[in-house]
């Protein structure tokens, strides 16, 4: 008999750089911090929503705290469940086109903008399916990252 686990809502933000004719370039990407589950695996920020939150609320204040900017608007893009060892999460992945402020890694992360295939190694399985929208969207062949 399986347990019921439920899902516990993420805010994940996909900062994703755009030229002037607005095409879309370049996205951030994060390491985990040490200390936590998958320290060192690479992953779009962003962090679990808290009592009475919006998605775009938590992922306001989430990468603030993580990253000292400040964001304009979150545009909701795609949700993805993904069952883990420690916890079943629902990913809401939002892309954000718009922030202010200068990049503090306030928990000794590491930061990467790229581009596909992704150099950043190793990428947490949650951001692979994003890997591949992208890949969709902009007309990408071949692998989506590295290793």
């Amino acid at each position: 008999m399986s347990e019921q686990r439920i899902p516990v809502d993420v805010a994940v933000g996909v900062l994703v750089e755009r030229d002037a004719a607005g095409r879309e370039g370049r996205f951030l990407l994060t390491s985990r911090p040490e200390g936590k589950v998958y320290a060192g695996y690479w992953e779009f920020p962003g962090g679990k929503l808290e009592a009475g939150e919006t998605v775009e609320q938590a992922l306001k204040r989430e990468l603030h705290e993580e990253l000292g900017i400040t964001i304009g608007a979150a545009h909701p893009w795609k949700v993805e469940m993904m069952d883990y060892p420690h916890a079943r999460v629902r990913l809401h992945f939002c892309k954000v086109y718009e922030w202010s402020g200068e990049f503090e890694m306030r928990e000794q992360q590491r930061m990467a903008w790229d581009q596909l295939p992704v150099q950043q190694q190793p990428v947490l399985p949650g951001t692979i399916p994003v890997l591949q929208w992208f890949a969709e969207e902009r007309g990408h062949q071949g692998p989506t990252h590295v290793g």
